[in-house]
C-alpha cells in the first residue's frame, strides 16, 4: 500500500530541491501521491530510513530493459527534506502487462543480487504500528515457524473482521503445506504489481524500490499472487513461470504474506479477500 497525499509539498521544501517558479501537478497513486515540477516528481515519504536507502540505490543502479526514476538530490546534498524526496519523472501509467512484469523482476533482481541488507530490515515491528510494520511483519509470518508470532510478540493489534479472521484461518492451512527452501536470501523489490509504469514501447519504468531481504523468485510470486488475485490476470500466468526456483513454495509464501497483510492492516478492505482466497486454491493445486 502505498503512501497517497493530496497536501501540495510544501514551499520551503521545494525551494531547497532548486524548484523554485515551476508549479505543482498532482499525479496520484502513480507516484505514491506526487506532484511533477517540469522534470522532477516530489513524493511525499512515509518510512525516511527506506526513503533515503532507496534513492542512494537507485542512483547508480543499472538495470537492462528497465528505466528508472533517479533520485533529485537538495541543493544540500539530502535525499529526504521534510518527508519530501525527489525523483526525476519518467512517462507512463501501470497496465495489465503481468508477464512483462514479472520479467522485470527478474532481470531486477539480477541487478540487486549483490546488494547489502540494510539495518531497517533486520529490525521488529514495534508498537505503535505504522504501515511499514505491519509488512515487516507481514514478511516474518511467511518465514517462521509459527506465523504471525513475531508479529503477535510486538504487539500486533487484535484481528477482529471476519475476512481477517479468514485470512488467519488460510494462513494456519497454507503454512502447514510449506517445506524447506534452499534459495539464497537478496535484496528485492516486494511490491512490484501497479507500480510498474509503462509507455508504449518504451522499456517498462520504475519509481521506487520497496525492499525485502528473500528469494528473488518469492519477489516474482508476490507479483503473480497480487495479479491474479486484483488484476485479472489469467490463471496460465502461474504455470508460465513455473521454471523459477521453487517456485510452488515461493507461491506459497507469497500467499501467506499478502494474508498476513490483509489480516494486520487496518485499511484492508472485505473486498480483497476472495481474489487472494481464490488464488490460493489455485496454488494448493500445485502443491
Amino acid at each position: 500500500m502505498k503512501c497517497v497525499s493530496s497536501v501540495e509539498p510544501p514551499q520551503h521544501v521545494i525551494s531547497t530541491f532548486g524548484l523554485r517558479n515551476v508549479p505543482p501537478t498532482p499525479l496520484g497513486g502513480d507516484w505514491d501521491g506526487g506532484w511533477r515540477l517540469g522534470d522532477v516528481v516530489l513524493s511525499p515519504v512515509a518510512d525516511h530510513a527506506r526513503a533515503a536507502w532507496s534513492a542512494k540505490v537507485r542512483e547508480n543502479l543499472s538495470v537492462d530493459g528497465v528505466r528508472l526514476a533517479r533520485p533529485v538530490r537538495s541543493t544540500d546534498g539530502r535525499y529526504v527534506v521534510s518527508s519530501w524526496r525527489a525523483d526525476t519523472f519518467i512517462a507512463g501509467s501501470p497496465e495489465p502487462r503481468h508477464d512483462e512484469v514479472v520479467s522485470l523482476s527478474v532481470r531486477l533482481h539480477a541487478a540487486t543480487a549483490q546488494l547489502e541488507r540494510p539495518r531497517f530490515l533486520v529490525q521488529p515491528p514495534v508498537a505503535p504500528w505504522a504501515d511499514a510494520d505491519v509488512f515487516v511483519a507481514a514478511d516474518r509470518a511467511a518465514w517462521e515457524a509459527t506465523p504471525l508470532r513475531a508479529a503477535r510478540a510486538a504487539g500486533a493489534p487484535e484481528v477482529t473482521t471476519k475476512d481477517g479472521k479468514q485470512s488467519l484461518e488460510l494462513i494456519t492451512q497454507l503454512a502447514s503445506l510449506r517445506k524447506a527452501v534452499m534459495s539464497q536470501e537478496q535484496l528485492v523489490h516486494g511490491d512490484l504489481f501497479g507500480t510498474v509504469l509503462f509507455e508504449g514501447n518504451d522499456a517498462p519504468g520504475i519509481t521506487d524500490i520497496a525492499p525485502y531481504w528473500r528469494p528473488a523468485s518469492w519477489a516474482a510470486a508476490v507479483t503473480v499472487v497480487d495479479a491474479i488475485s486484483w488484476g485479472g490476470a489469467d490463471d496460465a500466468l502461474i504455470g508460465r513461470w513455473e521454471d523459477l526456483p521453487e517456485w510452488p513454495q515461493m507461491l506459497l509464501r507469497a500467499l501467506i504474506f499478502r494474508f498476513s497483510v490483509h489480516a494486520l492492516h487496518a485499511r484492508s478492505t472485505p473486498e480483497a479477500f476472495p481474489g487472494l482466497a481464490r488464488t490460493a486454491d489455485l496454488v494448493r493445486l500445485l502443491l
